[in-house]
C-alpha cells in the first residue's frame, strides 16, 4: 500500500486540512517544529543530563562511571524519563509554539502534557515492536496525543518511526503479548489487528520536524543499524486538560472514576481541575535496556 504522508509546511499551521488529515491517518508531519537553536540547545543537555550536570537522575546506567568521555557516555543511556523537569530547553520544547498550534486543533483549546522522554539510541540500541501509547497512558477521554521530535535526522537505517496510518480510527486497544525477540527493548507487542507489514509507513524526518499522532495510532521503531552515531528523539505526551488523568498508583480510597494524577504541565488554555492544585512526583529517571519499558 502506497500512502501520502500528510505535512505541515507552512507558515500558518492553521491550514483547513491538517485536523482532517489527522483525524483520517491519526498523525502529521511537522515541518520545522522547533528552530535550529533549539535543536542544539536540545543536544547540549543531552549530554548535560547523563554527565550529571543538570541534576539527579535515577537509575542511572551501572556502566556511567567507567565512562571515559561524553561520546561513551551517551552509548549507556537508552531513555531519559522527564528531561523536561531538569532541562529548561527540554521544557522549552515541552511548550514550542508550532506544536502547540497543531495540538489546539487535534486537541481542543485547553492541552496538558504528562511525560517527556529523550531517547539517545546509538547503534545496535533496539526498536520496540507495535504497540499503542494508550496501552501506557490511559485518559478518560482517547485525546492522548504525542509529539515525536527528531533531534538527528531519523532515518530506516538508524530507527525512525513507522506507523500504520488509519490504525487508530476505532478507537481501541488491540491484544498484546510478552515478546522476547532481542531486536525489540519492550517485552510488550500489540498483535491480531487488521494490517500488515505491507501497510506500514516509515517516518523519515529530518533533525528540528515532528511526527504527532495519536494516542491509539498502532507505531513501531527498529533497530539503530546505521554506523554514523545516535539518533537522538524528545517525545512528549499531550491530552486535553478537560480529561481526569488516571495514570500511576491510584491512592488507597481513590475511586478509580476520579483518579486524577496531577504531576502535569499545562501547555495552554485553562485547567478547569485548577482548583486541585499540581504535584511533583516523578523523578528524572535512566531507563534501562530490556526492562520492560520501550524504545522508541
Amino acid at each position: 500500500m502506497t500512502t501520502q504522508i500528510a505535512t505541515e509546511t507552512h507558515s500558518d499551521p492553521h491550514q483547513p486540512d491538517l485536523a482532517d488529515d489527522f483525524a483520517r491517518d491519526g498523525f502529521v508531519i511537522l515541518d520545522d517544529a522547533i528552530d535550529a537553536g533549539l535543536v542544539e540547545a536540545l543536544k547540549r543537555d543531552a549530554a548535560r543530563i547523563c554527565r550529571g550536570e543538570l541534576g539527579e537522575v535515577d537509575a542511572q546506567p551501572a556502566e556511567v562511571e567507567a565512562a571515559t568521555d561524553t561520546e561513551e557516555l551517551m552509548r549507556q543511556f537508552l531513555c531519559i524519563h522527564y528531561p523536561h523537569k531538569i532541562s529548561e530547553a527540554a521544557l522549552e520544547a515541552l511548550k514550542a509554539p508550532r506544536i502547540v498550534d497543531v495540538l489546539t486543533q487535534v486537541i481542543g483549546p485547553n492541552v496538558k502534557a504528562m511525560q517527556s522522554m529523550l531517547f539517545i539510541k546509538s547503534e545496535g540500541k533496539p526498536g520496540q515492536a507495535w504497540h499503542q501509547d494508550e496501552y501506557f497512558i490511559p485518559t478518560r477521554d482517547r485525546s492522548l496525543t504525542a509529539s515525536w521530535i527528531a533531534l538527528d535526522d531519523a532515518t530506516i537505517e538508524n530507527g525512525c518511526l513507522w506507523v500504520l496510518p488509519g490504525s487508530h480510527r476505532r478507537g481501541i486497544l488491540y491484544p498484546d503479548r510478552e515478546q522476547f525477540d532481542p531486536a525489540f527493548d519492550c517485552s510488550i507487542e500489540a498483535y491480531d489487528f487488521p494490517w500488515d507489514e505491507s501497510d506500514a509507513v516509515p517516518v523519515e524526518i529530518p533533525a528540528g520536524s515532528a511526527i504527532i499522532f495519536n494516542g491509539y495510532l498502532l507505531h513501531r521503531s527498529l533497530q539503530n543499524s546505521g554506523r554514523h552515531g545516535y539518533r537522538r528523539a524528545l517525545t512528549n505526551h499531550y491530552m486535553s486538560a478537560e480529561s481526569l488523568l488516571p495514570w500511576q498508583g491510584l491512592p488507597e480510597g481513590t475511586h478509580i472514576g476520579k483518579h486524577d494524577f496531577r504531576d502535569i504541565v499545562m501547555v495552554t488554555g485553562d485547567d478547569p481541575y485548577e482548583y486541585k492544585g499540581v504535584s511533583d512526583i516523578a523523578r528524572p529517571h535512566s531507563r534501562p535496556d530490556k526492562d520492560g519499558g520501550c524504545d522508541r
